[in-house]
């Protein structure tokens, strides 16, 4: 349980740094945490000229004792920031890759 409690914390600090990127027109960026279900989402809100801006950054949850990326819309890759601050390759699931894709990227396939 333990392990699991850091991997969220993790997670959390992954997105808030993520979350002081400054977007153009006062767009702003929100941090959600489902911490009943182990969804967690870094989300961009507000208005880019006359179209309304919302969409996804990152979508991670933790299920099976390992966090998986569902959705990674950064440059560099939240998986090397999860690395980065001791979280096992073995314990990351790149879930946007299909099942059977995921041997092939060097984390955990499920």
């Amino acid at each position: 349980m333990e392990k699991l409690d850091e991997y969220r914390q993790h997670i959390i600090t992954a997105l808030r740094r993520y979350a002081d990127v400054k977007l153009p027109d006062g767009a702003e960026m929100a941090v959600i945490c489902d911490k009943e279900q182990d969804h967690y989402q870094l989300m961009s809100l507000g208005w880019h000229g006359q179209q309304p801006w919302h969409g996804c950054i990152l979508h991670l949850s933790v299920k099976s004792g390992k966090i998986w990326i569902h959705h990674d819309g950064t440059e560099s890759g939240v998986a090397g920031d999860l690395e980065e601050m001791g979280v096992l390759k073995e314990d990351i699931v790149l879930a946007f890759h299909a099942p059977y894709k995921r041997h092939l990227t060097g984390y955990a396939a499920a």
